[in-house]
């Protein structure tokens, strides 16, 4: 028999062999195109959730900031308000306003202001302007007193020419510390003349303990409302004429 065409155990094995191998060559000639893809995939997504990572990141930072700034903007805001609701609320005795407060009202948010000293120049002042006359300044209460102001000067202010408890008060200014001119000063009115009685205490530079004061309540063409500061405090008319103390009061 011919060489060529003996088939020996050991040709079969080496047959077997490179036939597998080409098997397998051709296995991983095809295969490897799919591994790439599969890896260049996954890395994409990798890349793709670090980026979204990334991002989510960014807006929770900047939403914070926002969120902080606009905390701290409100916290300002109400501390700034609270500052300026706390500095406008006043007290009886404070010294605010060019004299002393001596009545509040709406949780110390208003009140009545006392000037320091009286403005009848130390020795009393009529009430009227020399003519006995129904004014009509008969209002009564806290503010009335400004009302009442008014119409006396409009009433009396022509009789002659001179001085009288309204104009004093009402010409009379008080420039604080700060250059701060206060000018819208009043007699007061019956009620305000005792509310300032009560707080004689307080407000001190009073002239005696035993002094009569005007208010602005008229009661008839000849005679006005006044009041002692004397223990008893008792409210009583007085003639026009007649010169009596004087201290002027202004609302806040």
């Amino acid at each position: 028999m011919d060489m060529a065409q003996k088939t020996t155990p050991h040709t079969m094995i080496l047959a077997f062999l490179l036939f597998s191998i080409g098997m397998l060559l051709s296995s991983n000639t095809f295969a490897a195109p799919k591994f790439a893809t599969k890896a260049l995939l996954n890395a994409q997504m990798a890349a793709e959730r670090v980026a979204r990572a990334a991002a989510d990141t960014a807006e929770t930072t900047a939403r914070t900031a926002a969120d902080t700034k606009e905390t701290n903007a409100r916290t300002a805001s109400d501390n700034a308000l609270s500052a300026a609701i706390t500095s406008s609320v006043h007290f009886i005795g404070d010294s605010y306003g060019g004299g002393k407060v001596f009545y509040v009202y709406d949780g110390g948010h208003h009140g009545l202001i006392a000037a320091l000293a009286d403005q009848d120049g130390g020795g009393g002042i009529r009430w009227y302007g020399g003519s006995d006359t129904n004014t009509r300044a008969r209002a009564d209460g806290v503010g009335a007193g400004k009302a009442n102001t008014a119409i006396i000067i409009a009433n009396q202010g022509p009789v002659d020419g001179n001085a009288f408890a309204a104009t004093v008060c009402n010409e009379y200014s008080f420039t604080d510390a700060d250059g701060v001119t206060y000018g819208d000063w009043y007699l007061p009115s019956k009620h305000e003349l005792n509310l300032l009685r009560q707080q004689k205490g307080v407000v001190g530079g009073f002239a005696d303990t035993i002094a009569t004061y005007w208010s602005s309540t008229e009661n008839s063409s000849t005679n006005a409302w006044s009041q002692s500061f004397a223990l008893d405090s008792n409210q009583f008319l007085n003639a026009k004429g007649n010169p009596i103390r004087v201290r002027a009061v202004r609302a806040f």
